[in-house]
C-alpha cells in the first residue's frame, strides 16, 4: 500500500494539470484525509491535519471530548476510557488521539482517493462555471474533437477540460467539419447537466457575425462603432445596421475595410454568407428605406400604433426589394422590428390607395409568412427526421442542398430528392404569386394541402408543369435580380 508521502506527491502533480496551487492541492488532501478517518470513526469525527509543503509528510490528530456517557461516538469518548491514556482528564476536556496514515485500512485509503478526486472535479466545475458565465456571446476558438450525432464536439484552446458542443440548430448549413479542423465560434449558453457545466457554441447565432465584426473592426472593438441590430439567415444573408460615436468615421466604411478586407474576412468564415451593411437612424423611416437596400425605395408611409411600415418600389425594383425567395425584405422587417408591406408603385397605384396614406395592411401585402412543414403533404418518418434535426418550418430547409438533407439522420436518398422537388415546385409558385396575379394559387394548394389527389401522389414533372403553366397565366414573374442589380448598400 502507497504510504502517505506518495498519496500526495501523486495528488500534486494531478493538481498541477489542473492549475491548482499547493494551497488548494492541500486543502483537497486534507479533505480526503477526513473522509477516510470518516470511515474508520464515522461521519461527525473532527481532526487536526497538518502537512508539509516541502516533504509531504503530515500529522493527523483526532479530536475526542471526554463525556460521562456517549452520545456521538465518532466524536465522543467515556471519562473511563480517556484515562486509561491520562488519568488527568475530566469531563469535558478535548483528548487528541494521534493516529498513523499506515494505520488506515483500504477501504479508508481508497474514501480518500476518491474523495480528492471527487472534490477535483468539483473544483475544475466551479471554475468553468465562473469563466464562462460572463463570456456569453464572446468568441471562442478551438478543434473539432469528433461528431457525435450531428453535433460538434470541440476542445476549446482556452480550456481543454470544458466539455464544448455545437448542436445541430446552431450550425451552419452549408458547412461541414472534419476531426481535428480549427472552428471559432460564438458562446451562446451555459447549460447546467449532472457532469457538470456544458458549454453550448453557435455558428448560426446573429451574435456570431457581431462577434467576428468585432474581432476584424478595431472602431467596433474599442467602441467608436457600434452594431444597434443585426439581422441573419444563416447560411443565406445577414443585414446589420451600424452606427458611429464619432462623426469622422463613416461607420459603414470602417466595417467594409480598405478594399473590402474587414467584410471579406467575415464572409469568408461564413462560407461565403452575404452581408449587407446599412448605417443606422432613430427614425424608422429613413431606417427603413436603408433597411430595404439594395432596393430604392420611392416612398415609405408609417403606421406608428400598429408598427407597420408600408414601403413603395418602382417596378424595377420590386424584385430587388423582395429578394429571393423573400429574404431582403424579411431581413430588413427583423432588422427594423416592424412589419413591412411592400408594394410595387403600379400595384399601389392600381389599388387606388392615396400614396400618403397608411397601406391596408390586412390586405394584398406581400407574403413573407412561414408554414410548417406538417402542413406538407410528407411522410411522418421525414417529418420526424426534420423535426429531430431542427428543422419544423419550410424556410428553414428552402436554402438546404441535396448533401444537407443526407446529412439529417434517419433521411435516405429517395427522402432527400422528394424535398428538393417540393422546395423547387414551391418557390417557382412562391415567385409567380409575388409577381402579380392569382393564376398560381390553385398549384399552391395542391402542393401544400394534396389537392384532390394529393401532391404525394404527383411526379415532380407534373408539378412543375403545372406550376410554369400558372406561372404563365398570371403573368409577371417576380424574379430575383439582386445578384445583378445591387448597387446602393455595401454588400459582400
Amino acid at each position: 500500500m502507497a504510504n502517505a508521502e506518495q498519496i500526495v506527491a501523486a495528488f500534486k502533480d494531478v493538481a498541477a494539470t489542473k492549475n491548482l496551487s499547493d494551497e488548494e492541492t492541500s486543502d483537497l488532501v486534507k479533505d480526503g484525509i477526513l473522509a477516510g478517518l470518516a470511515r474508520i470513526y464515522g461521519a461527525t469525527v473532527q481532526a487536526e491535519i497538518a502537512i508539509d509543503d516541502v516533504t509531504g509528510e503530515f500529522d493527523i490528530v483526532v479530536l475526542r471530548r471526554v463525556v460521562a456517557e456517549v452520545e456521538d461516538p465518532a466524536y465522543e469518548i467515556l471519562l473511563e476510557e480517556a484515562r486509561w491514556d491520562d488519568d488527568t482528564f475530566e469531563i469535558g476536556d478535548v483528548m487528541e488521539v494521534p493516529v498513523d496514515f499506515g494505520d488506515f485500512g483500504r477501504n479508508a485509503v481508497m474514501a480518500v482517493k476518491q474523495r480528492i478526486i471527487q472534490l477535483v472535479r468539483e473544483n475544475e466545475r466551479d471554475r468553468i462555471r465562473e469563466e464562462f458565465t460572463d463570456e456569453v456571446t464572446e468568441l471562442l476558438s478551438g478543434e473539432v474533437q469528433r461528431t457525435e450525432r450531428g453535433k460538434l464536439v470541440v476542445m476549446l484552446n482556452r480550456s481543454r477540460d470544458a466539455e464544448a458542443i455545437i448542436p445541430w440548430k446552431e450550425q451552419n448549413p452549408r458547412e461541414r467539419f472534419r476531426q481535428g479542423d480549427p472552428i471559432r465560434a460564438v458562446l451562446k449558453k451555459v447549460e447546467e447537466t449532472p457532469k457538470g457545466p456544458r458549454l453550448i457554441l453557435s455558428r448560426a447565432d446573429a451574435a456570431f457575425v457581431a462577434a467576428l465584426f468585432k474581432l476584424e473592426v478595431p472602431e467596433i472593438f474599442q467602441g467608436i462603432v457600434e452594431i444597434r441590430e443585426i439581422s441573419r439567415e444563416c447560411g443565406g444573408r445577414t443585414k446589420i445596421a451600424v452606427y458611429s460615436r464619432d462623426e469622422s468615421i463613416d461607420p459603414v466604411g470602417a466595417c467594409v475595410g480598405l478594399k473590402g478586407s474587414r467584410v471579406q474576412a467575415v464572409v469568408s468564415e461564413l462560407g461565403g454568407e452575404r452581408i449587407d451593411i446599412v448605417p443606422w437612424h432613430p427614425d424608422t423611416d429613413v431606417f427603413a428605406r436603408r433597411a430595404l437596400a439594395p432596393a430604392r425605395v420611392s416612398k415609405v408611409v408609417s403606421d406608428t400604433e400598429r408598427q407597420v411600415i408600408t414601403a413603395i418600389v418602382d417596378e424595377d425594383q420590386l424584385s430587388l426589394a423582395i429578394g429571393r425567395n423573400g429574404q431582403n425584405v424579411r431581413l430588413a422587417s427583423q432588422l427594423i422590428g416592424w412589419q413591412i408591406d411592400l408594394y410595387g408603385s403600379r400595384e399601389w397605384v392600381d389599388k387606388g390607395a392615396d400614396i400618403s396614406a397608411p397601406a391596408n395592411t390586412q390586405e394584398e401585402e406581400y407574403e413573407t409568412s412561414d408554414f410548417p412543414l406538417a402542413e406538407l403533404d410528407l411522410q411522418s418518418s421525414i417529418l420526424g427526421a426534420l423535426s429531430a434535426a431542427g428543422y419544423d418550418t419550410f424556410l428553414q430547409i428552402i436554402d438546404l442542398e441535396r448533401r444537407d438533407f443526407l446529412g439529417v439522420e434517419g433521411l435516405g436518398e429517395q427522402d432527400a430528392d422528394r424535398l428538393l422537388e417540393l422546395i423547387e415546385a414551391l418557390t417557382v409558385v412562391d415567385e409567380a404569386l409575388n409577381g402579380g396575379e392569382e393564376g398560381a394559387q390553385d398549384v399552391v394548394d395542391e402542393a401544400l394541402n394534396g389537392g384532390e389527389e394529393g401532391a404525394q401522389d404527383k411526379h415532380p414533372e407534373e408539378v412543375r408543369a403545372k406550376t410554369n403553366t400558372a406561372v404563365e397565366e398570371a403573368g409577371e414573374l417576380a424574379l430575383d435580380s439582386e445578384d445583378s442589380d445591387e448597387e446602393e448598400a455595401p454588400s459582400a
